[in-house]
């Protein structure tokens, strides 16, 4: 029997890290989704195995990570796409075909040994459905990879290309783009905590969400909200 930690924040990591649980009743499994209860002196308690971060917003600090196998699950063919805001940086730039990469966490933003690496399609779907796309594949794919064995971490080989966090101002749409550009910026910021495309007109702005691209042409709902509001 050996014990793992899942640190989630996301609803559905949680629900999947419930059900890995349940698919693996010899192990124990720590469910950690408060900040405040992800401690050193906690974790030493339980002496997990493996610290799994499917989604976390947080920096882990090294007197964890120094101590605990962490892994932090990384939406790009690493190191291409380190750093922040992975999945608008790709559609952005028209990158539809990914790889999600599971990495030994380090002290480098993203720069950690690589244990695993599974292949992702973005090219449909908000960014909520996407996510809950990678879920999936951390639960039902890699996950069970280190539960049923012992994977052994290789360094990134290649060319470091580092993405930057994208900020609430950049979610303007932008003139002349194409109308699967288009669709790709609505839906790249269509999730849970992110902040919508949007217009700017007179008085306000129009919010774009629920996109959808039927021949060629882009649809959407739009929410006009005023500036005082």
């Amino acid at each position: 029997m050996a014990s793992y930690v899942i640190a989630a924040i996301k609803s559905w990591n949680i629900e999947n890290a419930e059900a890995i649980s349940a698919r693996y009743p010899e192990h124990t499994f720590e469910i950690i989704t408060d900040k405040a209860k992800l401690t050193a002196d906690a974790l030493k308690k339980i002496d997990p195995q493996y610290i799994f971060f499917p989604h976390w917003s947080w920096i882990i600090p090294e007197d964890i990570y120094g101590c605990f196998n962490c892994v932090v699950f990384h939406m790009t063919d690493l190191p291409f796409g380190r750093g922040g805001s992975p999945l608008q940086n790709l559609i952005s730039r028209g990158i539809y075909a990914t790889k999600l990469s599971a990495i030994r966490v380090s002290g480098g933003i993203d720069t950690g040994d690589i244990y695993d690496k599974e292949p992702v399609d973005i090219r449909f779907g908000n960014a909520d459905q996407i996510l809950r796309k990678i879920s999936s594949v951390i639960f039902h794919t890699m996950i069970p990879k280190f539960i049923e064995g012992s994977p052994t971490p290789c360094k990134q080989t290649g060319e470091a290309v580092v993405f930057k966090r994208r900020t609430p101002e950049q979610s303007e749409l932008p003139e002349g783009l194409s109308q699967r550009q288009i669709y790709d910026y609505i839906r790249m910021l269509d999730g849970e905590g992110y902040p919508a495309a949007y217009h700017k007109v007179p008085g306000g702005k129009i919010y774009y969400r629920n996109a959808k691209l039927t021949d060629g042409i882009v649809y959407a709902d739009a929410e006009f909200r005023r500036d005082t509001e």
